[in-house]
């Protein structure tokens, strides 16, 4: 299973950004997918998922700010991140999940400052 990560980048306080996790080697349609960010000291946390039902669950820190989307026919998980705040500065994976077994993709870097 590969899961890559793209879309992070430099972006001002209020901005948007939208991050993409395109995944290989496995049935995406069948998984749970979600991202998760983190900075150093911290524990990884969870920002958002989108269950294989569609079924979607935020972090209360993002909620009417970011936006998860999966597109079953492209591999394809999203996350559109508007509004931005230099708290929302970390690195974002994505992850997928289903009947234990876990895979994480490499991260990508989301950086809020002016």
């Amino acid at each position: 299973v590969q899961l890559q990560a793209s879309g992070g980048g430099l972006v001002q306080p209020g901005g948007s950004l939208r991050l993409s996790c395109r995944a290989s080697g496995v049935l995406f349609s069948n998984k749970h997918m979600g991202w998760y960010r983190q900075v150093p000291g911290k524990q990884r946390e969870l920002v958002a998922i989108v269950e294989s039902s569609g079924s979607t669950k935020y972090a209360d820190s993002v909620k009417d700010r970011f936006t998860i989307s999966r597109d079953n026919a492209r591999n394809t998980l999203t996350l559109q991140m508007n509004g931005l705040k230099p708290e929302d500065t970390a690195v974002y994976y994505c992850r997928a999940w289903r009947y234990g077994i876990v895979d994480w993709g490499q991260g990508t870097l989301v950086t809020v400052s002016s």
